[in-house]
């Protein structure tokens, strides 16, 4: 049977977990308590990108978690682990969707994702009603760590950067060789976090911002916000664009005189396969702010991870979000281990025990660098590098030589 959206939404509030401490054998938790039976499977849920024209996140993001589970076999204490996927579209709607039919299952001792900021703003709170941790695989969206940002992302970390250290490092960036910019985006939350951060960045290092403009996620004609920035002839325009939006950009830009001699710097939502093939010819020299993923900075264990993608896939990693999946997973599996308490056989999980020890993660080592996770979740130490695509032929994308590092 399949239930419409809205019927799925009001079940899950309507069974929201009580506020109040719960006893489950030998385990009292405030937040209830997970009981899973001899032989059952401990279960985990994921909402990622899986879809659309940005599903080389959330795919890669996934491919992460999956080899993360076969590193450790799959199996806790004697429970094999199960992980239930949801898609949620890189989107404000598809997280809703995707955290509430999550959200119905109570057998899920927490949650990986999402993918996207916009879904992590709509979906978080409504697992976090339900009092389901939730660790954070691509959601780098300033807001989301902020100390104003309310009490519905208590059960929140992650494994990803914040995007107020990405816009800092592309303004500085961008002040190597331009003293005027631009920005656009897309009205997403994580566009619009960036875009601010930047401006203010670059603007406090002695540039000017001639222009600040946004298009809507689904636009395809951006010729006429093109042309309005190109009659301010910046040096540079910022364009923390995902995939379809950043495709119709590169193409048409080629269309504005006044942008004839204007350097765009992307950010790493485009740097996919994907947007090869929208973008073709027009993708090559576009540059991009992402994580540094080469080995030399990540180390061997990172190098070995990346032999195994490839021999579990059949392709080298297809974005950037491999790792953050891979750690995250990584990261739960350490809090769950700390807390979880076994009797004849049953394992029980207290939710508010396991969100208080993924908040106390400390000198965990993973793919991404060590992870220490502050009390408002934020866990990486991100390095970044700048990036930029040699070739328009998706058969071709490689870390490391299309796109290429370049600072």
């Amino acid at each position: 049977m399949i239930k419409h959206p809205a019927a799925i939404v009001a079940l899950a509030l309507l069974t929201a977990l009580p506020a109040r401490a719960e006893t489950k054998g030998p385990v009292t938790d405030d937040n209830g308590v997970v009981e899973i039976p001899e032989g059952e499977p401990l279960m985990i849920g994921s909402f990622l990108a899986l879809t659309g024209a940005d599903a080389a996140l959330g795919i890669d993001a996934r491919r992460g978690i999956e080899i993360a589970l076969d590193r450790v076999g799959a199996t806790y204490k004697g429970h094999p682990i199960e992980i239930s996927f949801e898609d949620e579209t890189c989107s404000p709607e598809g997280g809703q969707t995707a955290a509430t039919r999550l959200a119905s299952n109570d057998q899920l001792v927490a949650i990986l994702g999402p993918s996207c900021s916009g879904a992590a703003r709509a979906g978080v709170p409504i697992l976090w009603q339900h009092k389901f941790p939730v660790v954070g695989v691509g959601p780098t969206s300033p807001t989301l760590t902020d100390p104003a940002r309310g009490p519905d992302f208590d059960g929140f970390v992650r494994v990803s950067f914040n995007d107020n250290a990405t816009g800092k490092f592309a303004a500085s960036y961008a002040l190597k060789g331009a003293k005027t910019a631009a920005t656009l985006h897309d009205g997403s939350t994580y566009g619009q976090q960036i875009v601010r951060t930047f401006e203010a960045e670059f603007k406090a290092q002695g540039g000017t911002i001639v222009a600040e403009e946004a298009v809507g996620p689904t636009d395809t004609d951006l010729r006429p916000v093109l042309t309005r920035i190109g009659t301010q002839k910046p040096d540079l325009l910022f364009a923390p664009l995902y995939v379809a939006a950043g495709a119709y950009l590169v193409r048409q830009r080629e269309e504005v005189d006044g942008l004839k001699n204007t350097k765009l710097l992307a950010t790493d939502p485009i740097m996919a396969p994907a947007f090869m093939t929208a973008a073709g010819k027009a993708a090559v020299d576009v540059k991009m702010v992402g994580i540094d993923f080469r080995p030399e900075t990540l180390g061997p264990a990172y190098q070995k991870f990346v032999e195994t993608y490839k021999s579990k896939y059949g392709e080298a990693p297809i974005a950037g979000f491999h790792a953050y999946g891979y750690d995250a997973l990584g990261v739960l599996m350490a809090a769950i281990d700390k807390v979880a308490v076994e009797k004849d056989g049953e394992l029980f999980i207290g939710r508010d025990a396991l969100n208080k020890a993924i908040h106390a993660t400390a000198g965990y080592e993973g793919l991404t660098g060590k992870l220490t996770c502050d009390h408002l979740g934020d866990c990486a130490s991100p390095v970044y590098a700048v990036w930029q695509f040699t070739s328009g032929d998706a058969a071709s994308y490689s870390l490391g030589t299309n796109p290429k590092r370049v600072d």
